[in-house]
């Protein structure tokens, strides 16, 4: 068994391709129209066969409340592993990337949150040495 798919709920899926192609560097992977919408999936560059992360339009009104409930919190949706997270902080940071927090030790890890626009908080963590 593997993890091959997980999804994102998002508030437009537009603004949600632009943020994680362009900001975050994943390379969008499948765009097929389906229906009103589109079955979009990005990955990550550094593992073009890897996983792949739906783009998933929140228009199901418990997803919706799902959702605003997590981001009211600031609870973070997924988390993604980075080898530097202080350079990609900064990098993140100068793109005008807002951050709820900021890199901290966080037991065996460092964790930052941000907020990536399409109505979710995102972590992103380095394993500590």
């Amino acid at each position: 068994m593997r993890i091959k798919l997980n999804s994102v709920f998002v508030t437009d899926q537009n603004k949600a391709l632009k943020f994680y192609t362009e900001i975050l560097r994943f390379m969008k992977k499948q765009d097929i129209p389906a229906g009103e919408f589109r079955w979009l999936t990005v990955t990550s560059p550094e593992d073009p066969a890897g996983p792949e992360l739906t783009l998933e339009p929140n228009v199901m009104p418990f997803v919706k409340a799902f959702q605003e409930a997590l981001y009211e919190k600031r609870i973070p949706l997924t988390a993604f592993q980075v080898d530097d997270i202080q350079k990609e902080f900064v990098r993140l940071k100068e793109l005008g990337v807002k951050f709820s927090v900021e890199p901290q030790k966080s037991g065996p890890i460092i964790q930052a949150i941000f907020d990536d626009t399409c109505g979710n908080f995102i972590g992103i963590y380095q394993v500590s040495a």
